[in-house]
């Protein structure tokens, strides 16, 4: 978690260019009026963040930080922001892939912690318990088109609505000679497997392409005051 804890200590400086407001803790005209106002919102049109020419696809490694992309693509720590911002991400604790052995760590300390074990006396169950239990059930469903798109839905469903699903396979002829067939299936996966595909999700990323960095920085200036 020590990368995080950094991304913490940085982000203050983000905040040196957000406006201040007046505070009170009581409601009354006793306040300190110099009060950083985090509330305040900077935000990327969806238009940019959907534009292909603007980014770049990025996979997130075990080793890497916002501020060690901000460093390795905009050559400077403190547009860790730009990284995060760009792609949504509120909380850097749990928005962030977590590496191997934290997520190991996570995944002991989440499931020791709901009762599963008790990690203090008896190491490993918790562990045990999360590769070894299911987590949830699941429906997929898949759609080809005609031209052979693809598209899986999984929906998260409980046993006994999983134990009634019926494995399909459906061909639709559509009137402009479409035809999508549909294939129903039925999944489940452990607590581990859960917690590890959830925190893969999370890897791929979008970067501002450098050459956009500058004008977003003055627009964000301008903004935020």
């Amino acid at each position: 978690m020590k990368a995080i804890h950094r991304l913490r200590i940085n982000m203050a400086k983000y905040f040196n260019y957000f406006p201040k407001t007046f505070y009170s803790a009581n409601g009354n005209s006793v306040g300190v009026d110099s009060v950083t106002n985090i509330i305040a919102r900077f935000g990327f049109e969806n238009s940019l963040k959907q534009n292909s020419s603007a980014f770049y696809k990025y996979s997130i490694q075990d080793s890497d930080t916002p501020e060690i992309i901000a460093r390795k693509y905009y050559d400077n720590v403190e547009r860790h922001w730009i990284v995060l911002m760009f792609n949504d991400i509120v909380d850097p604790q749990y928005d962030w892939p977590l590496n191997d052995r934290v997520l190991v760590n996570y995944i002991d300390s989440k499931y020791t912690a709901n009762g599963s074990a008790n990690a203090t006396t008896q190491t490993g169950l918790a562990w045990a318990m999360s590769t070894n239990n299911v987590h949830s059930y699941y429906k997929i469903v898949t759609r080809t088109s005609f031209d052979g798109t693809q598209t899986i839905e999984k929906l998260e469903v409980d046993g006994n609505t999983y134990a009634n699903v019926i494995q399909t396979t459906n061909t639709f002829n559509l009137n402009d000679g479409t035809t999508i067939t549909q294939v129903v299936s039925k999944e489940t996966e452990s607590y581990y497997e859960y917690e590890v595909n959830l925190n893969e999700t999370k890897r791929d990323i979008k970067l501002l392409k450098p050459e956009f960095v500058s004008a977003v920085e003055k627009e964000f200036k301008k903004v935020i005051k």
